[in-house]
């Protein structure tokens, strides 16, 4: 299907209440300096039973203005970025907000999900720095109306200032502002006590995802298949472990169906085969931050293995497992205090670039609560974070119903067409065509 959005208008919200003088330099933190320069897109499906004889135009002016009450409380998002300084200014220069006409029902795109078609529901293109019109913005919203009367409401923001928790909380802070909940949450702007700033001139990083011909697959995982390779991974754990979770029970499986093909393939072979997860730090902090900590507080962690030696599923959940657990008080002190941590990524991507390392690269939103996301029109059909055109990339998120995960993962073209045949993987996961 091919879809000619037809962009309605474009204009700027601001907060609604000016952001005091003493607020308006927002410093950013270490991970705040390191993190990718992208933008973190999230798109949220509301089907027109939500809402029948109501004006999607009323719906959108009802958004805006609760997106500028919502400003006030999360102003850093209005504001301007200072890059070589690393702050924000944060001058209430307010963000995007597009309104757009979709020529065809909701249903045609949530039944069949097209990753080319869902980007075109964004405010622009999230993977580079800037927006088309060579802008850099930290936030920005487009509100899709399709022929049926349902609408998507799609966020892009900027992962210079948010990880995908905070995006999550200021989305659901947006909603409860809109439906008129009496006590919103505010978020605690203490990242940057916690990892102070550094100066990293002459350590900007190329990240472990390189853009090349990338295609997107998603594959789900039903609440049968889950509880099935959870048993089996049980048996790398001990009686008095905690079994594996959903998301390192699929991780492992994936890992493992990525490492089978990349033996199959022709050609020159990595030395090591490596998966990388992101985990998040505000659990794992002594004291534990809350959930609505803004910034980027989350880490990648790795489990590698040389590549001439074949270890079974169970192995490879302990050892990603035990990956996880390194990130521990001891860890985060030396996050905090010390360039261990630029030299170890400064390393780690340099041994990528020569081709050393083959990394299937994780990242897991099943605990966010995005089908909570009530702008008052119930609660969302459906929820994606479109695909990431970055190599060896999966990103997980739970299904509506929270017992299945749907994984979307993106990989060269060569590399899928070998990887969306692997019958072991289909045993398992049912294959939709993400493009």
């Amino acid at each position: 299907m091919v879809m000619n959005v037809d962009i309605i208008s474009k204009e700027i919200i601001k907060p609604s209440s000016p952001t005091p003088h003493h607020l308006s330099n927002f410093k950013l933190s270490f991970l705040d300096q390191i993190a990718p320069p992208i933008y973190i897109p999230i798109i949220l499906f509301y089907d027109s039973e939500k809402f029948v004889d109501v004006d999607p135009f009323e719906i959108s002016h009802s958004l805006k203005k609760s997106l500028a009450e919502t400003l006030t409380r999360y102003y850093p998002l209005a504001g301007t970025p200072i890059n070589e300084d690393f702050y924000i200014n944060c001058n209430d220069q307010g963000v995007d907000y597009i309104q757009a006409r979709i020529p065809c029902n909701l249903s045609q795109v949530v039944d069949n999900p097209k990753g080319k078609e869902l980007m075109q529901l964004l405010p622009f293109e999230p993977y580079h720095s800037r927006t088309e019109f060579g802008k850099e913005v930290l936030l920005a919203v487009q509100y899709n109306m399709f022929e049926c009367g349902g609408v998507a409401i799609a966020v892009c923001v900027s992962h210079k200032i948010a990880d995908g928790t905070s995006a999550v909380t200021f989305v659901n802070a947006w909603a409860g502002m809109s439906r008129g909940e009496s006590e919103i949450i505010s978020p605690s702007f203490d990242a940057a006590i916690h990892f102070p700033p550094r100066d990293i001139t002459g350590s900007m990083l190329s990240g472990a995802v390189s853009k090349e011909n990338i295609v997107t697959r998603r594959f789900v995982f039903n609440k049968s298949s889950i509880a099935t390779l959870r048993e089996e991974a049980s048996a790398a754990f001990g009686p008095e472990d905690k079994g594996p979770s959903r998301v390192e029970a699929i991780s492992a499986f994936i890992w493992r169906r990525f490492m089978a093909m990349s033996r199959a393939k022709q050609g020159k072979k990595p030395k090591l085969f490596a998966a990388l997860h992101a985990v998040n730090l505000r659990e794992r902090m002594v004291p534990q931050l809350p959930v609505h900590s803004f910034g980027n507080l989350w880490r990648i962690v790795i489990a590698a293995l040389p590549v001439e030696i074949e270890k079974d599923y169970r192995f490879l959940v302990s050892q990603l497992r035990n990956a996880i657990m390194e990130i521990d008080a001891d860890f985060l002190k030396k996050l905090k205090d010390d360039d261990g941590h630029l030299d170890f990524i400064k390393n780690t991507s340099k041994q990528f670039d020569h081709g050393i390392i083959e990394f299937c690269n994780f990242t897991s939103w099943c605990r966010f609560p995005v089908y909570e996301v009530d702008f008052g029109m119930g609660k969302p059909t459906w929820v994606c974070s479109p695909s990431r055109p970055f190599k060896n990339v999966v990103v997980m998120i739970s299904t509506k119903d929270g017992d299945g995960i749907e994984t979307w993962v993106n990989m060269k073209e060569e590399d899928m067409a070998l990887f969306e045949h692997d019958q072991e993987l289909l045993s398992y996961a049912s294959s939709a065509d993400g493009e």
